[in-house]
């Protein structure tokens, strides 16, 4: 629990401070029995210090000395070094010096996380039996943690790596950005272990049958690389990787036109027969409504359940929870940790993993601990669960008529057409022959706007009837509107459909 889980010792057992095995195979059936399928956090690029793995690594052990990234380092002036400049994600040097083995081992992220050597087909091998351990145990399929960082580039033939150079435009050593990380992240070796793993995803649905069984990968890379992780016309990769083009890119000030581009961004290299993916929020970043303001979350809402595809929620963005201050005194992130009591809150995730909020009763109904892991948002009785079913147009109740909407053949299988109408509005159509039509129209700034669709979208009827509104309307759902004059409040979101 240095990083919160994602220092995994056993990779084939529940952690106690979770609950036991027994636990999680009551969870799978009563999830079965709701039709709900339960995915797993997966964590390739390193484990604990405290695995069994790695222990044996540091002893010498021969099946395991290469399963992690070892190296004497070099020494200059008689005093010996890290082998390269490498810098952590959660900073200060990605090497850390272990007694016992008189070596230093690679650690991307903390120095409690060593990293695996995928380079060693025996680590591959090792970590695909841990995915066929979850899925035959009844898990759905894999969020993949953090793939970018899983190969480094190959070692010289002297067993040594290149030093990363520099970014120019930061000042402080020690921070993860102060070098451009070209040898440590990317490798084109990462594709193929995506595709490597999604060979077990395919050999357990021939197994096992059923539904399919699904990988997620998270990575925060270019547009041409995510682009071949979908797969490359001769292996399937993962069918979700994650699309943080919004998620990264847009803020307080982007306009329609940025909005539009984004989403075209992917839909347009996207291969052929392949499924889009939209995500506006993640325990990664600060939540929408800290982001992008209070009055925009039905927006983005809007813009992930009724664009094509597969749409992803980060817990609480669909009632509206906003970001948490948190002290120096409570911060518990390492990212943050490692910082100091000046520059923490720049580095800190806390703010966005605060309990859920289920309820206005004690600790938000998330636990009745005399304290929780984080202290729990101040606005809680206003902004929970219980409150928000009763108000027909709270975020959880829009975000209810949405999730119902996806439903509709349109949404599931139509066409879409995406268009910015100036910088403040932003528009897109689905459609299927033989359905109705579905058009997302969101006011993204503080202006009245009227707006001629007509002008916009071809094949639709001169009279629109409005499926879901939010808070800011002044219309109510099955009210109608001429196509060619639709009035628009300041921040109104807004579904309406053909006639």
């Amino acid at each position: 629990m240095a990083d919160f889980g994602y220092d995994v010792a056993n990779l084939t057992d529940i952690d106690p401070i979770f609950g036991t095995m027994e636990d999680f195979e009551r969870l799978l059936a009563r999830a079965k029995e709701l039709d709900i399928k339960i995915i797993l956090d997966f964590v390739p690029n390193h484990t604990s210090d405290e695995c069994d793995w790695f222990v044996r690594s540091a002893a010498g052990e021969e099946e395991y000395k290469d399963f992690y990234v070892w190296h004497t380092g070099k020494v200059v002036n008689g005093i010996r070094q890290p082998p390269t400049n490498w810098i952590g994600v959660f900073r200060g040097s990605m090497w850390t010096w272990h007694e016992g083995r008189q070596a230093y081992y690679l650690h991307q992220f903390h120095a409690k996380q060593p990293d695996l050597n995928y380079r060693n087909p025996k680590v591959v091998e090792a970590m695909k039996d841990v995915l066929r351990f979850w899925l035959r145990k009844g898990a759905f399929g894999f969020r993949i943690d953090a793939v970018p960082h899983v190969y480094e580039v190959p070692a010289d033939a002297d067993g040594n790596w290149p030093d990363e150079p520099r970014n120019e435009y930061v000042n402080d050593p020690e921070d993860y950005t102060y070098l451009q990380h070209i040898y440590t992240t990317d490798q084109p070796e990462t594709i193929e272990l995506v595709y490597a793993f999604r060979e077990v995803i395919e050999e357990i649905d021939q197994e096992l049958g059923g539904d399919d069984r699904i990988l997620l990968t998270e990575a925060y890379s270019p547009l041409n690389i995510l682009m071949q992780y979908y797969g490359n016309g001769t292996h399937l990769g993962s069918q979700i990787p994650f699309n943080f083009n919004l998620l990264a890119n847009i803020g307080f000030d982007s306009d329609a036109y940025h909005y539009s581009e984004l989403i075209h961004n992917w839909l347009d290299n996207m291969p052929e027969g392949q499924v889009a993916n939209w995500v506006f929020g993640n325990h990664d970043q600060s939540r929408i409504g800290s982001r992008l303001g209070a009055d925009r979350i039905d927006a983005a809402n809007m813009i992930v359940l009724t664009l094509p595809g597969i749409s992803i929620t980060y817990q609480g963005e669909e009632m509206g929870m906003t970001d948490v201050y948190i002290s120096w005194e409570d911060t518990v992130d390492p990212q943050a940790c490692q910082a100091n009591e000046e520059d923490f809150e720049r580095l800190t995730r806390d703010p966005v993993r605060t309990p859920f909020q289920w309820s206005d009763d004690k600790n938000a109904g998330f636990s009745d601990a005399p304290s929780t892991w984080l202290p729990v948002a101040q606005d809680y009785k206003l902004v929970n669960v219980k409150r928000e079913r009763g108000i027909a147009l709270s975020h959880l109740n829009i975000y209810k008529q949405l999730r119902a909407l996806r439903d509709e053949p349109t949404l599931r299988q139509g066409d879409v057409t995406v268009n910015a109408i100036g910088p403040n509005v932003l528009a897109f159509k689905r459609s299927l022959a033989g359905q109705k039509s579905y058009i997302t129209v969101i006011n993204i700034n503080d202006d009245v706007e009227s707006i001629n669709l007509d002008s916009v979208f071809t094949s639709i009827s001169s009279q629109l009837q409005y499926v879901v509104v939010n808070d800011k309307s002044v219309r109510r759902k099955n009210d109608l509107t001429f196509s060619n004059s639709v009035l628009l409040m300041p921040k109104e979101a807004v579904v309406l459909s053909t006639v």
